[in-house]
């Protein structure tokens, strides 16, 4: 791992303490826009408008700190093929290890009981809409926000890409951190603090598998599908099983 100067650590605590909060920012506008939509006849039963307006916000909001920053900081945010031939081979293979992924957990949560219990009754409407907004925006909002600002900030107030271990870098762990923490429940007054530990450290592992490809890759593109695959697949795969065994 290479040596920081003591301004650049510096540098890069200040970015990482902002990208926190830029995030979490992001998100409350997202829920307070979607607050004052009234979507409960799309929706009655709030199982994905909710979701598609807060992402929807959080996507555009993203996209266009992207854009002024790379103009103003002349910053490469990775909006780009890249490495097909490489980004193909990893989407392909995430995707196809994360279907026996789903299925093993999917029958380890039926064969003890344990299916998701849904607050929505499994209809058309609600499996189409929950599956087209994992499928369209969970991706591109969360990886422009969580992998794309993330890294590329940090790259720049560190000065460099800082490796620790083969190909898993500084920024990308930092950036894995701030997405585990979104998956946080927390709140200073009152003081509260709420999390799955599972859901912690899956979120981190997931985080930094996709930043990896990121860089790897320089595309934000196969990230975003990485992504986007893999919540179709574990939503879609509470679905089938809950149909075959409930």
């Amino acid at each position: 791992m290479k040596t920081l100067k003591s301004n650049r650590v510096l540098f890069g605590m200040i970015t990482f303490v902002l990208l926190l909060a830029m995030q979490e920012l992001l998100f409350k506008a997202g829920r307070w826009i979607a607050d004052l939509i009234p979507y409960q006849q799309i929706d009655p039963f709030d199982s994905f408008a909710g979701g598609f307006i807060r992402h929807t916000i959080v996507l555009i909001i993203a996209l266009l700190i992207i854009l002024v920053l790379s103009k103003l900081m002349n910053l490469n945010f990775y909006f780009q093929l890249g490495d097909k031939k490489r980004g193909i081979k990893y989407v392909t293979i995430f995707t196809a290890v994360f279907v026996v992924i789903s299925v093993l957990q999917h029958t380890f949560m039926a064969l003890n009981n344990r299916l998701p219990i849904y607050t929505f009754p499994l209809d058309g409407r609600n499996i189409i809409g929950t599956l087209g907004f994992q499928l369209l925006l969970t991706g591109p909002a969360e990886e422009f926000t969580f992998r794309a600002l993330p890294i590329i900030l940090l790259t720049h107030s560190f000065g460099n890409s800082i490796k620790i271990k083969g190909n898993v870098t500084l920024e990308v762990i930092l950036a894995s951190i701030l997405f585990a923490f979104a998956h946080v429940s927390w709140s200073i007054i009152p003081l509260h603090f709420e999390a799955d530990y599972f859901q912690l450290v899956y979120a981190f592992a997931m985080g930094t598998i996709q930043g990896i490809v990121y860089q790897k890759t320089k595309s934000i593109l196969y990230p975003v599908l990485m992504h986007s695959f893999s919540n179709v697949l574990m939503v879609g795969g509470g679905y089938v099983f809950t149909a075959l065994f409930c």
